[in-house]
């Protein structure tokens, strides 16, 4: 059987390829193809409220992480204390049985070490400091080690560190690396014997309970993609508090381990009960959630149900002097909303009381959002504080003196390389999540302060599955024009054929998922196709989303990287548009098939998305890549999708480019045969890059020397007009910092068409018609063994209609 279609069956809860485009900073885990979700899902988080409580033994105190520090409530004062002040970001505390110490995370922005802390005197020692992902550290009962997850050997397992010694050694192993396990959250059940843990592998999450004398293990739970599950053990070890997600949100469960098979519903939430942890007690159980302000807040219920408390902090000390910094950012001249970076001398974010915060993987930068004035707490010293606005600025960096309860303002002056929608242009996300199982419940229009920091028009965030659950189905027709437009698309999710969206279709498409690998429509014999029809049908567009990953899919070797259904879609004129930007996948590549399917006569337009799941802590911006549009007349929804369809279009992962070939720009026709033309290209970039490439009929006419600088470069030249095909513009060069968030520069124009609109060049078309049937042989082949001896007559039927287009324009 291909390989494609075995790993389907492992990798159905993901989009289709499994590797990200950015750099990942903290180290890979074995067996874990999509490290987005590991990081978003599994690593700690950072916000200005509490997070990961902690109830102290003894009943007098609880830990918990704020702004990246760890403090120390008093639970009779409410007042709170920082207890670690250092440059990482310190999260998850656990106590001693003895109530002394304190047990942590430290995230330096790249590692994940395990730390212990005396409560009172600060003084610290490290226990585990391997430069691998290591978490969620407990002490034994007895105090003389702390057992945590890491991934040393590989996969995450859990192991145990010697309090006396700092000997550490791994407590469980799995049978196989296919399963490549996930283990976290460690809780003791019996002296050391049992014990009580996440797991997560092969598209399925488990709490189980290992027997370490027997090396036995017995599942209590089972479900798919869990996001943010977490758990707390009772004082007498009898009872597990745990939070489970649920169609419309997360629950927080309380079961008996006596009778796993049963559990009691304490509180359910539209937005997310995290990190339960039992008082000394049992009594009750607290956990943190964010608030309509994005900022956690500390909660309580009791644990024989009964309604939820919030626990106030009377006062947060942070043990130093702080002081304010007010924040004022103009772009050309006027106040405007800017993306935000800022640290302090040990190079500690400092973040914002109230709002969403993020963390990029790129440059492992924490960022948020100001509307154009901001104040900021931080420790008395400098602070180093950096803005862009989207793709069309580049980077101001200043440093401030923070002074003691004082409040000192900073004004940053941005200037733009180029005003896109002065010129026409207007840009737009594609293909983005406002909720994907994150820590925080957004709602759809809490993005417009990111958007308008983004510096982007027109967003269409996709409704989606995950797995088995169909997010925010309520959502749909929900639209906002009072600012940047806003209206929500769909993406329809075969993961064996292929994922596609819908943009601007009046009713969603059902069912959301099919396809082999999926316990339910598994064996539907049914064609992305559908889909992309039923979007023209309802008014919309469709196209294909993250398509190729890897920059050479043209050859019998790579061809498994092209989703199974694009091909045959594309050469039967299916789709109108195509994510050549993304993310998760590589614009080079996604370029290469894209250049195959013009060359046959197909008007694919160019389009992008992000793939952002904007309610992580560590994701990207929205916009991060993006497509520009340039409609006829005033923007409105309607005009932007037009001009989409039509190619008036460039996308980007941070230049910005125009190009006209005898007075035509994307999407216009030059007369055929009308000998020797002038072009000309204007590439803007708020970052250097390395060259600019004309492609005509696939074939690299022209390249030249991009810019070394930020700012503006035209460039001009002569084409002799062809019978027919397309000519595209690319700019290329690499990431050196922001705004750009992908991993490296680039940016093409949708194509100028010779003669008329799908025009061929007779030799073009017959070589791509024989590397299309390439493509197609192979995605036909993985297509019949994914189904087995499953009858699939519409699928084949629809393959072989694209088979017979594509050997005519070869001449077969």
């Amino acid at each position: 059987m291909p390989l494609r279609s075995v790993l389907v069956v492992l990798t159905l809860l993901l989009p289709v390829f499994a590797y990200a485009q950015w750099t990942n900073h903290y180290p890979r885990v074995d067996g874990y193809g999509h490290h987005v979700y590991l990081e978003g899902y599994e690593l700690p988080v950072l916000n200005a409220g509490p997070m990961d409580p902690a109830p102290s033994p003894d009943g007098e105190a609880i830990a918990f992480s704020a702004k990246g520090w760890l403090w120390v409530m008093d639970l009779e004062s409410g007042n709170a204390r920082r207890v670690t002040e250092s440059g990482g970001m310190d999260s998850r505390p656990e106590w001693s049985p003895d109530s002394r110490d304190i047990v942590f995370i430290r995230d330096s922005g790249d590692e994940l070490h395990i730390v212990m802390v005396d409560a009172s005197s600060g003084e610290e020692r490290v226990l585990v400091d391997v430069d691998v992902i290591n978490l969620d550290p407990v002490f034994s009962p007895d105090g003389q080690y702390v057992y945590y997850s890491s991934a040393e050997s590989g996969p995450l397992e859990l192991w145990r560190v010697s309090l006396d010694t700092l000997h550490r050694e791994q407590v469980t192993t799995s049978d196989s690396l296919r399963h490549r396990p996930l283990k976290r959250r460690p809780l003791i059940l019996s002296e050391d014997i049992l014990l009580l843990y996440l797991n997560k592998y092969d598209g399925r999450d488990f709490i189980e309970v290992h027997n370490t004398l027997t090396n036995t293990t017995t599942k209590l739970l089972e479900d798919r993609l869990t996001a943010q599950a977490d758990m707390s053990l009772s004082p007498d070890r009898k009872f597990l508090a745990y939070t489970w997600p649920y169609d419309g949100g997360h629950e927080l469960r309380l079961l008996s381990l006596a009778a796993p098979d049963t559990s009691v519903l304490l509180t359910r939430s539209l937005g997310m009960p995290l990190s339960p942890a039992f008082s000394h007690d049992g009594e009750w159980i607290y956990f943190a959630e964010s608030n309509d302000n994005h900022r956690t807040e500390l909660k309580r219920i009791s644990a024989r149900g009964g309604p939820v408390e919030t626990i106030d902090i009377n006062e947060m000390n942070w043990g130093a002097r702080t002081g304010t910094v007010r924040i004022e950012s103009n772009v050309d001249g006027q106040a405007a909303p800017v993306r935000m970076n800022v640290i302090d001398e040990n190079g500690h974010p400092i973040i914002p009381d109230v709002g969403a915060i993020h963390s990029e993987g790129q440059h492992g930068r924490v960022f948020f959002y100001s509307d154009g004035a901001i104040e900021l707490t931080a420790p008395v010293g400098d602070v180093t504080i950096s803005a862009v606005q989207g793709f069309e600025t580049p980077e101001v960096v200043e440093t401030v003196a923070v002074r003691r309860n004082e409040t000192g303002t900073v004004t940053l002056d941005l200037e733009s390389v180029w005003d896109a929608s002065a010129n026409g242009w207007y840009s737009s996300d594609n293909h983005f999540h406002v909720n994907y199982g994150g820590t925080y419940r957004m709602a759809p229009d809490d993005i417009v302060p990111e958007l308008e920091g983004e510096g982007l028009d027109v967003a269409y965030p996709l409704l989606a599955n995950l797995h088995h659950r169909f997010l925010q189905e309520e959502l749909w027709g929900w639209s906002y024009d009072k600012g940047p437009i806003i209206e929500f698309g769909q993406e329809v999710r075969s993961h064996f054929l292929g994922h596609v969206e819908q943009l601007g279709s009046g009713e969603l498409f059902w069912p959301w998922i099919w396809g082999p690998g999926y316990q339910v429509y598994g064996t539907d014999d049914r064609t992305n196709a559908t889909v992309l029809r039923h979007a023209r049908e309802h008014g919309g567009l469709g196209g294909y989303v993250h398509p190729v990953d890897i920059p050479d899919p043209l050859t019998p070797e790579t061809a498994g990287s092209v989703p199974i259904g694009l091909v045959a879609d594309a050469v039967l004129g299916e789709i109108d548009i195509i994510e050549v930007a993304c993310l998760w996948t590589d614009e080079i590549g996604t370029a290469a098939v894209w250049h195959e399917v013009l060359n046959i006569g197909v008007p694919l337009a160019a389009s992008a998305g992000s793939d952002v799941m904007n309610d992580y802590f560590r994701t990207m911006t929205i916009g991060a890549t993006r497509v520009y549009v340039r409609p006829d007349g005033e923007l409105t929804s309607e005009s932007f999708l037009k001009a989409l369809k039509e190619g008036k279009s460039f996308v980007s992962t941070g230049p910005m480019m125009e190009i006209s070939v005898a007075g035509q720009g994307p999407g216009g026709v030059v007369e055929a045969n009308s000998g020797s033309v002038a072009w000309t290209a204007t590439v803007h970039s708020a970052l250097p890059f390395e060259k600019l490439e004309i492609f005509v009929n696939g074939n690299v006419l022209e390249t030249l020397d991009g810019n070394a600088e930020a700012g503006s470069k035209e460039y001009q030249g002569t084409i002799e007009v062809p019978e027919g095909g397309w000519i595209t513009a690319r700019v290329t060069g690499e990431n050196i910092g922001w705004p750009a968030l992908n991993s490296s520069l680039f940016a093409e124009t949708s194509p100028v068409w010779f003669g008329e609109i799908g025009s061929m060049d007779a030799a073009a078309a017959r070589q791509s018609a024989q590397t299309l049937l390439m493509l197609l042989d192979v995605a036909e082949e993985d297509l019949k063994a994914g189904y087995g001896n499953t009858p699939i007559p519409n699928l084949l039927g629809h393959f072989g209609k694209a088979r017979a287009r594509l050997e005519e324009l070869a001449g077969q």
